[in-house]
């Protein structure tokens, strides 16, 4: 069996109205990649806010984003499908400005790599218990 390694990532908690914003991969079906929040991986020269501005900006395709707070750190072991452990920054998320109900967005990863195409969409927070690979884990601490 491999070594695991840690990895420092961030999930971004885009709220409105008491909806979140999610993804889903438009080239993966949910049954591989399943429903996500935006996030990943937190860049050497990074501060984990400034990964989750990034990240969720990418993901989106939204640059008026904003952060309202951090919620909390929460760690999740990937295994098996990467020999990885992801400690996880957790960042409750604003957009300033009105979006329609479904978008498209693309992450082009500096173009080091295919872009990967998501479908932006929003559901009621009560249903987020369905997010892939335990990134519903903080969900609560945000009525405190």
């Amino acid at each position: 069996m491999s070594e695991k390694v840690v990895k420092e990532k961030v999930l971004c908690y885009v709220v409105r109205d008491g909806r979140l914003l999610v993804l889903r991969h438009t080239d993966h079906s949910c049954e591989e990649v399943g429903i996500q929040v935006p996030a990943g991986s937190i860049r050497p020269d990074e501060t984990p806010e400034e990964a989750a501005l990034r990240e969720a900006r990418e993901e989106t395709g939204r640059s008026d984003l904003k952060i309202v707070r951090k919620l909390g750190e929460a760690t999740y072991d990937i295994t098996p499908y990467r020999y990885e452990i992801q400690n996880r920054h957790v960042f409750h998320m604003e957009l300033t400005e009105e979006t329609p109900e479904r978008w498209a967005g693309q992450e082009d990863h500096d173009g080091e790599q295919e872009p990967i195409r998501f479908e932006c969409f929003w559901i009621p927070l009560r249903a987020a218990h369905i997010l892939q690979s335990g990134q519903g884990a903080l969900l609560g601490t945000l009525e405190d």
